[in-house]
């Protein structure tokens, strides 16, 4: 089974020493991960997956809330809220360190996926 997440995960970790020095450590990050499934893989088979993923990630220190989102083109976005990035990269470690998890992962195109964390700045709603 293909787990390519890892090296991504652990490129994006390598940074968060960086994104803390420029003060982007202090406060709520959303993490944005856009991706398309692999071929043959049906939206409602991958959305089982996801929702296999729910009780781990929400487990994690830090989590806040979780959106995924599919545009007409075929495109995902899994959005998940943290209330910091050092939070965000120890549950990114954590979670791909899970062999439950590794079924979600390898339905991902990895040609396909980028992956970032932008701080909050302003919200509107609950």
């Amino acid at each position: 089974m293909r787990f390519g997440l890892i090296p991504l995960f652990t490129a994006t970790i390598a940074f968060a020493a960086a994104d803390t020095a420029r003060g982007q450590g202090d406060g709520p990050v959303m993490e944005i991960v856009t991706f398309r499934l692999t071929p043959g893989l049906s939206d409602a088979d991958f959305m089982a997956l996801a929702k296999g993923t729910a009780a781990m990630v929400a487990a994690q220190p830090g989590f806040i809330r979780r959106s995924l989102l599919c545009d007409e083109a075929g495109v995902w976005t899994d959005a998940v809220e943290w209330q910091t990035l050092g939070l965000a990269h120890a549950a990114a470690e954590k979670v791909m360190a899970t062999p439950s998890f590794a079924p979600f992962a390898a339905a991902i195109d990895m040609a396909s996926l980028s992956m970032r964390h932008v701080r909050i700045l302003w919200q509107m709603g609950d």
